[in-house]
């Protein structure tokens, strides 16, 4: 007589369990696949490229000294976060003046007013220079009227004054939020307790949403330290930043080797910073969740 052996119990809901958990990775692999080869593998390749020469020979830590000992490099990098720093600084005074406003001194069209705002964040930033080429460029309108007195477009200043036109919605819109958020009985109280609106905004509401202004402040020294466009259509062929550099390198002088290290020290500083504008945005969040 033939003995029967039957199948055990467990072993489909095991063969489910495996399934099921196959079908999860597939699910959290397949789209981590389109950034590690669209994405990941440039950055690679960048990095890689930064070893070689200008022949695409590997030449170690070459091209890397010769790049970082060169004086015009320097002069970019400094120019770079002097541009950035500047920049942002504009950004904080009107976004922080414009969203205080907004917020506490309601009048008639500020709800329009903040949607202009909102819609500059949606224009392409080349859009910015172009527009203030028409009034300030060697051509433009005002500078026609005042004998070409006022040609400051393609220079450092119009760099950073067309960057706060830009990048100042970046501010203005956190701000918002977080003022908001703030109790308004708070200010009454001080009101009654004599306290004028210079104090109130600088001792009370300042202090309670100072994590919105220095994550606001981080996300735009980010923006502004890789900004290429509107350097790129100011026409400033004095202001030589790191991106303007790489762009140079790679497309006009044809050293891929140069810019790859441009490009990989430019990463690492933005790293640097987003890394820095994230742990604002986490301490941020635990106390506004505290």
């Amino acid at each position: 007589m033939t003995a029967v052996v039957e199948p055990e119990a467990g072993r489909p809901a095991e063969n489910d369990g495996r399934a099921m958990t196959v079908a999860k990775t597939a699910v959290v692999a397949g789209p981590l696949i389109v950034p590690a080869v669209g994405l990941g593998y440039p950055l690679a390749w960048v990095v890689a490229r930064s070893f070689t020469d200008r022949d695409d020979a590997f030449a170690g830590g070459a091209t890397w000294g010769s790049t970082l000992a060169d004086p015009a490099v320097h002069k970019a990098v400094w120019r770079t976060l002097e541009v950035a720093a500047l920049s942002t600084l504009g950004c904080l005074v009107i976004g922080t003046f414009l969203a205080f406003v907004l917020a506490f001194v309601p009048f008639p069209g500020s709800a329009g007013v903040v949607r202009m705002i909102e819609a500059v964040v949606a224009l392409p930033s080349f859009l910015i220079p172009l527009a203030l080429g028409v009034l300030f460029g060697s051509v433009g309108v005002v500078s026609a009227s005042t004998g070409h007195q006022f040609t400051f477009l393609a220079t450092v200043t119009g760099v950073v004054l067309a960057e706060i036109a830009f990048y100042t919605p970046f501010v203005v819109r956190p701000l918002l939020a977080a003022f908001s958020q703030f109790p308004s009985a708070h200010i009454d109280v001080a009101s009654l307790l004599g306290a004028g609106p210079t104090r109130i905004a600088a001792t009370v509401i300042l202090p309670r949403v100072w994590p919105a202004l220095a994550a606001a402040s981080s996300l735009t020294f980010l923006l502004t330290l890789n900004e290429f466009g509107i350097v790129l259509f100011t026409g400033a062929k004095d202001v030589t930043t790191v991106p303007m550099m790489i762009y140079t390198k790679s497309m006009v002088a044809s050293d891929f080797a140069t810019a790859a290290v441009l490009a990989t020290m430019q990463l690492t500083l933005s790293v640097i910073v987003y890394l820095g504008y994230r742990a604002v945005v986490r301490r941020f969040d635990t106390r506004t969740g505290a």
